[in-house]
């Protein structure tokens, strides 16, 4: 016998999935199969929903918890909508599902038994582009080697590079249009010895955005980058409480913030988005 699910209903919780997976377990039915398998689907896209929302960045004039809970709704319903279409995830948990109980079989729903992508870094599912999975390739190496050296975790260095460059896609550029490997925004001041590269940048100035010229510290390579960023994280008794913070991705953050790396007073949450995507970036590559 199987289970049907009103076409309207908002995406299971895990009581309506215990519910389902116990009416499974009772019939054994085809039917219960589709059913937990669209129930599955269900709750992966409204996490993948709302992951998408969180890494937009909110204007605040209207949000409010009245949104956010009718954003929720909304998302809940589309979650419904989205899944057991034909072809879609639905589809492949269902023939997983098939394969692995016998007529009569109770269906037993395990984590490691449906084919759903595991979080990554922060818990959720955070979408990424071919720049960045480039970029987080091309760097790998390099910041492998420096973090053997120093400590910190490559995913930190390649997620900070990354913000600091949007991908590689805006390196910092010495006058005649090259690279100036700087791949974390260091900026060249008074005890700074070696090559410059001036140029516009934005700082914040009490919270509003304003363009400046600034002298930045320039390389001869990624990897001069990656170990004068090591250097200065470890040794400046300013980036101490960081340095501190290797196994926590929103604490490594928030320090860097605190201690004054950067001006965005945005800069822990941007900068830990970017660190979870490197890591989820990394799952998938390696």
């Amino acid at each position: 016998m199987a289970l049907t699910v009103p076409s309207n209903a908002l995406a299971a919780d895990s009581r309506s999935l215990d519910a389902l997976k116990a009416k499974a377990n009772k019939d054994g039915g085809a039917g219960a199969i589709k059913e937990a398998a669209k129930q599955l689907e269900s709750l992966f896209m409204r996490e993948l929903i709302k992951s998408m929302r969180e890494a937009t960045v909110k204007s605040g004039m209207f949000d409010s918890p009245q949104s956010d809970m009718s954003t929720d709704l909304l998302d809940q319903q589309m979650s419904v909508a989205m899944s057991g279409l034909p072809g879609g995830l639905s589809a492949a948990i269902e023939r997983q599902l098939s394969r692995q109980t016998s007529p009569g079989e109770a269906i037993t729903v395990k984590p490691s038994n449906v084919p759903i992508p595991k979080p990554a870094g922060s818990g959720r599912i955070l979408p990424t582009t071919s720049s960045q999975s480039g970029f987080v390739q091309k760097h790998t190496e390099a910041a492998a080697r420096i973090e053997q050296a120093s400590g910190i975790p490559a995913s930190f260095m390649l997620g900070q590079a990354g913000h600091e460059t949007a991908w590689g896609r805006h390196e910092i550029k010495n006058r005649d249009g090259s690279t100036s490997y700087n791949l974390f925004g260091i900026k060249a001041g008074a005890g700074w010895t070696g090559k410059v590269a001036t140029v516009t940048t934005t700082e914040y100035v009490n919270g509003e955005p304003r363009k400046t010229t600034a002298k930045f510290r320039a390389y001869d390579s990624y990897d001069d980058s990656f170990r004068d960023y090591a250097r200065l994280i470890t040794q400046n008794p300013r980036y101490a409480k960081a340095s501190e913070q290797k196994g926590s991705v929103q604490a490594y953050a928030t320090e860097l913030q605190r201690a004054g790396y950067a001006t965005d007073p945005a800069y822990a949450s941007k900068l830990s988005r970017a660190i979870n995507t490197t890591l989820q970036l990394q799952r998938h590559q390696a």
